[in-house]
């Protein structure tokens, strides 16, 4: 099989969360252990830092990645999902795989795959991890996908753990309660690794405590250590003040979304505990690493800016916690009109997010082209319950096209909604 047959037998073989939901989900670690021991556990044969959270993780891996990367290590980074190419999951010092390389581990494991039967992401990660050791690298940031406790990726022993915030996502299958969505997640904690918590909840740090306290896993809740100032932006980057006791940084960020001062504290905490284990990183390398997140590890969908004149922003903000954040920093611009480009998926509550939207903007209703989304007819009906009106244009770039061409200059147009509308962006 060539790469593009090989993509086809992965999506279309092998269950996919992403596209299809519910019935890809695993909810044991069998497969995945499986997986490994059949490839001569490759995740025992490289260091790693492992990042859970409801939203975050994302662009704390990245940043973390990228100040290692800077600091000289050969980084390995899993993310998922991928907004354009199949390859953008698994990388090496901001480099994506090559497809050569996805189709020899599909050729090479093709029939033991058959026999077990694993989902697509169980596949996924066991293929980074194969990755990771064959190139050899340092150490690798690894994304966890879903939860925590049952993710395929909770199979490795890291150098540290890192927890970024606790939202409600995913509740069918983590809980409907912030405490046991929280359990999920403290479910990577492992004994005696260190383990950051970049958020702390009343509701959530109890149970946070507890699997520390039982693992012997030294615990370190980040913002009670890190304060760190608003962002100001200066030069196309967020500058921020980061004191902890008597060391203080400047930092300037690429990633200028206004939540990014949430991650900021756990990923500067995972920094200092690295070095504490050894690691060699200066305050240059931070600094150098977080200035060019995007540079060095091909981050993209976080409040990234595709024109001027009208403004034009996307972000993959896709739960309540992260709309609100992103409805915040859209009140902090100047416009005459807001157009807000939006699709969803199926399988989420989406009324509390809807209740969230100002009635002022200019819809369109948009459907990603996956089996998961929901029908832009469908989202259009339920917005205009909350008083939501506007086009229904399904295809995300014609919608792009019809608020461009209806936009003044001094406009402003917001995609998101789902990960998947922003993937399916052509200037991205």
């Amino acid at each position: 099989m060539n790469y593009q047959e090989t993509l086809e037998y992965l999506f279309n073989s092998l269950p996919n969360f992403q596209r299809v939901g519910a019935p890809a989900y695993k909810n044991d670690l069998n497969n995945t252990l499986a997986l490994c021991a059949h490839l001569g556990n490759p995740e025992r044969q490289f260091k790693s830092v492992h990042v859970a959270g409801t939203n975050g993780k994302g662009s704390s891996s990245h940043s973390i990645a990228a100040i290692l990367q800077s600091a000289g290590y050969k980084t390995g980074l899993y993310t998922s999902p991928h907004l354009k190419s199949f390859t953008e999951r698994i990388r090496v010092n901001g480099i994506d795989i090559p497809e050569e390389e996805v189709v020899l581990f599909v050729a090479e494991n093709k029939a033991f795959m058959e026999e077990l039967k694993p989902s697509f992401f169980e596949m996924t990660v066991a293929m980074s991890f194969w990755y990771f050791a064959k190139a050899k690298v340092d150490i690798a940031v690894i994304e966890v996908g879903m939860g925590g406790r049952l993710d395929s990726t909770n199979v490795i022993i890291p150098e540290l753990s890192l927890i970024t915030n606790i939202g409600y996502d995913h509740m069918q299958f983590l809980g409907d309660t912030l405490a046991l969505i929280a359990g999920e997640k403290a479910g990577i904690i492992k004994p005696k690794v260190h383990v950051v918590i970049s958020e702390t909840h009343p509701e959530t740090r109890a149970v946070f405590l507890e699997k520390a306290k039982n693992a012997a896993s030294p615990i370190s809740f980040a913002d009670q250590i890190w304060s760190i100032s608003a962002s100001q932006l200066l030069n196309g980057k967020a500058n921020f003040i980061a004191k902890k006791k008597q060391k203080e940084y400047q930092i300037q960020l690429d990633l200028i979304g206004a939540y990014q001062r949430y991650n900021l504290p756990g990923i500067l905490e995972s920094i200092d505990t690295l070095r504490s284990l050894g690691w060699e990183i200066t305050d240059e390398q931070l600094k150098a690493g977080l200035s060019n997140v995007t540079g060095l590890t091909q981050l993209k969908g976080r409040w990234q800016i595709l024109q001027e004149n009208p403004l034009m922003i996307a972000d993959t903000g896709h739960n309540e916690p992260g709309m609100v954040e992103i409805l915040k920093q859209l009140k902090t611009y100047s416009y005459r009109q807001l157009w807000m480009i939006i699709g969803m998926v199926q399988d989420k509550d989406i009324r509390k997010i809807l209740a969230l939207f100002p009635t002022n903007a200019k819809y369109v209703f948009v459907k990603a082209q996956i089996p998961r989304a929901m029908p832009a007819e469908t989202l259009a009906e339920t917005a205009a319950s909350f008083g939501l009106k506007g086009k229904i244009i399904p295809d995300v770039n014609e919608a792009i096209a019809f608020a461009r061409k209806k936009a003044s200059t001094d406009d402003l147009i917001f995609i998101g909604g789902s990960t998947f509308v922003v993937a399916e962006i052509d200037e991205i």
